[in-house]
């Protein structure tokens, strides 16, 4: 399993489950198949911008969205082939395996205009909330992809 996937585990089991410590996310990991070491444990939560917080009585595991927007910004301009919309929606080509990274980057900014993006291999589907804002959400989109700024 590539370290792509491996790091998309780390966010989705973080993002679902209270963890509080690196042995309890290691064993969720390995519950879905993943062995890893402590040591590429710690290093995938610095990569991903994971810290802990306070959660009721315990501090617990969560992504860090500016974080994630920063170290995502310089990867998805490079990965970026063409962005083109119609009326209702936006649909972005990138290089093959990289549209949910790319959608990753435009989820975590959390745009009120933007209901979701559904991810494939290579093509990426963005939702606008309303068709008369889609003109608007695609120039913005390819500024912040152009080059992975934002």
């Amino acid at each position: 399993m590539t370290k792509q996937t491996r790091q998309f585990a780390v966010k989705e089991i973080i993002g679902s489950t209270p963890v509080s410590s690196q042995d309890e996310l290691r064993l969720e990991l390995k519950k879905r198949g993943f062995k890893i070491t402590q040591a590429t444990l710690s290093r995938d939560l610095t990569e991903l911008g994971v810290s802990r917080v306070i959660s009721g009585d315990k501090a617990v595991y969560a992504l860090q969205p500016v974080a994630q927007v920063q170290r995502l910004r310089s990867l998805v301009g490079a990965e970026v082939l063409s962005v083109a919309a119609n009326e209702t929606m936006i649909v972005i080509h990138t290089l093959p395996g990289c549209a949910n990274l790319v959608g990753e980057f435009i989820d975590i900014q959390k745009d009120p205009n933007i209901i979701g993006t559904i991810a494939g291999d290579n093509t990426l589907l963005v939702i606008p909330k309303s068709v008369k804002k889609t003109r608007s959400i695609l120039l913005d989109l390819k500024e912040k992809l152009q080059k992975g700024s934002a």
